[in-house]
């Protein structure tokens, strides 16, 4: 691990810019080379041989490109393809969830979680798994929310349309009396004022990116490979899909001027 090399992140689609955004605040000076399969995007519906397949690719591709670690920006994959990804390739990859589930034990007071996630994320079980692995005493009630991504592929975070759908899938948990929230899916967090408006106050929402990041700069600093500050070179965009699509959403989501420059790589 060099600290010039690039760190890798991926995701469905513009879900995985809330990791990198937190990235670039927690750790300025690293260069981020990010993968978006948006010509696959939404992934909740898709098989676990899928997921791993498209994952795999992905991840040897990042690697490919010189990335000294990579963030596996997508609940999704975190939770079916991440041991094997990790088995596979030496480069330290680091999944979504396990950081958010140590902040949702924290914040709960009455050990009723929430879960907001994919399809595919909820048969998983990832997160009532790890929930309760680490401690017995908590509920938790996940709701797929099949919806969501594909609002958010499209730039539309607000709105009738996006209060509507909310609703549908908050309300059922806040009946059930959760007080924490996990956001299961990296692209929720862009839906985060809503969400919270229909969770009400008394809901504290659990975004996993800073957790994320913090395990991510632990693991550069023990590999030495925590880069300086310097003047880096722009972050790189590639994505599976339409690169203007993915270049025009994600710029309106987090306005950065190197999306603009996102470009099309079809992965074996």
């Amino acid at each position: 691990m060099q600290p010039v090399q690039p760190v890798g992140v991926f995701d469905s689609g513009v879900g995985g810019l809330t990791v990198a955004r937190e990235i670039t605040r927690q750790l300025p000076a690293e260069t981020i080379i990010y993968y978006g399969d948006t010509a696959h995007v939404p992934y909740g519906s898709r098989t676990v041989d899928e997921l791993i397949g498209f994952a795999d690719a992905i991840a040897g591709f990042l690697i490919a490109k010189g990335a000294k670690a990579i963030v596996d920006a997508c609940n999704t994959t975190s939770a079916v393809a991440l041991p094997y990804l990790q088995k596979k390739y030496q480069v330290p990859i680091i999944g979504v969830i396990e950081p958010g589930i140590i902040e949702a034990l924290r914040a709960t007071q009455n050990g009723r979680i929430g879960v907001m996630a994919t399809e595919a994320t909820v048969a998983s079980n990832a997160h009532r798994e790890a929930l309760l692995a680490r401690s017995g005493e908590v509920q938790v009630f996940a709701r797929a929310c099949p919806k969501l991504v594909p609002l958010v592929e499209a730039g539309l975070v607000s709105g009738p349309q996006v209060e509507a759908a909310v609703a549908e899938y908050v309300e059922p948990l806040v009946e059930a009396g959760i007080d924490t929230l996990i956001l299961g899916c990296t692209h929720y967090p862009f839906l985060a004022p809503v969400i919270q408006e229909v969770a009400g106050p008394g809901v504290t929402l659990i975004d996993p990116a800073a957790a994320t990041v913090r395990e991510l700069k632990e693991v550069l600093a023990a590999g030495g490979g925590l880069r300086l500050p310097h003047f880096s070179q722009a972050h790189n965009f590639f994505v599976s899909g339409d690169a203007r699509a993915f270049s025009e959403v994600g710029f309106k989501l987090v306005g950065w001027p190197e999306l603009k420059g996102a470009r099309k790589l079809e992965l074996e």
